[in-house]
């Protein structure tokens, strides 16, 4: 039974990811800080949790021993969040990834699969956006997931697979749930207030359904080393317009919501190709933006999610204030 350690692996994709990989047979060990709650997995014989920071050098070398995989999710996620402390940021985004990859492969894992993002490309005109075009990150979170691309790199040899993936901003519905992302944002404005403000809207989003997410990290974790040995690759769905995407939202929350538009100084568009990966891994998206809001609107009506609007476990930003991690 292959082992796989999950970095953050009780985040807001960690928390769909592990139960799934748990199901397809895979012993799972989630090294993770806990700070959006200890009730997020479900417990399973074949899962152990350990609470802990991955710049724990010390706790590394004890945990890693006897796993064949990686999967490197743990970070400060998202601008405000990494600008909140950004000392804090650099601790965990960047100064804390060689070490663990040196852990790793010292300890025998075989193949590493590290989270990046789409937005290391920062604005591009190119219609498709792939992954052979240059990085222009405009941000020192999207920096930093750039520099650890090219650090990782470095360590591949015959016995150590690196893998990058490329991530669209996820979207859907998750036991560790994130409402501080654009479609799961305007669902719980419309759903809640009855009311979307949208600030300009012809804004291009590459978005990702999470359940599509967890595939394509299924199919780099069981593909053929040949076909991903130091590959990079881009996973998204669809790229839309911000305005688009109320609409979608409107559409399904009820006619009764309010979609308003306002100026905005930042147009900034992104947009990705995931050509790559269709042609390489087979993979093909299962799931729309309507899927992702449909699935909220399902928790919001079953009271999964309680006190949406002001529950800070929700809003990275607002937790990472009151929990004041160092």
């Amino acid at each position: 039974m292959t082992k796989i350690l999950i970095t953050g692996g009780a985040g807001y994709v960690g928390a769909v990811l592990t139960p799934y990989l748990l199901d397809k047979g895979y012993k799972i060990t989630v090294l993770d800080l806990m700070i959006y709650g200890e009730d997020v997995l479900k417990k399973n014989p074949n899962l152990e949790i350990i609470k802990g920071d991955i710049r724990d050098t010390e706790l590394l070398n004890r945990v890693l021993p006897d796993h064949e995989v990686v999967i490197h999710l743990a970070c400060i996620s998202n601008d405000p969040s990494f600008e909140l402390n950004p000392t804090l940021g650099k601790s965990i985004n960047i100064d804390a990834f060689s070490p663990l990859v040196e852990i790793a492969k010292k300890n025998s894992v075989k193949r590493f699969i590290y989270a990046s993002t789409s937005s290391v490309y920062g604005i591009k005109k190119e219609k498709d956006v792939n992954e052979s075009m240059s990085l222009e990150p405009l941000t020192d979170y999207s920096k930093y997931k750039a520099d650890c691309e090219v650090i990782l790199k470095k360590y591949i040899s015959e016995n150590f697979t690196p893998i990058i993936i490329r991530p669209a901003t996820v979207c859907g519905y998750s036991p560790r749930q994130r409402l501080d992302v654009v479609v799961n944002i305007l669902t719980n404005l419309g759903y809640h207030k009855r009311k979307i403000t949208v600030f300009g809207g012809d804004q291009l989003r590459p978005n990702l359904h999470i359940k599509d997410m967890i595939q394509s990290y299924y199919l780099v974790l069981k593909a053929n080393k040949s076909l991903i040995s130091n590959q990079i690759f881009n996973v998204g769905s669809e790229n839309q317009k911000v305005i688009d995407l109320a609409n979608i939202t409107k559409k399904i929350i009820g006619e009764d919501v309010i979609l308003e538009s306002t100026p905005t100084n930042d147009n900034r568009s992104y947009h990705i190709s995931s050509k790559k990966i269709s042609e390489i891994l087979n993979f093909n998206t299962q799931f729309t933006v309507q899927d992702a809001v449909l699935d909220l609107k399902k928790a919001f009506d079953e009271k999964l999610l309680v006190n949406t609007l002001e529950n800070e476990m929700y809003f990275n930003i607002k937790r990472m204030q009151s929990y004041q991690l160092k």
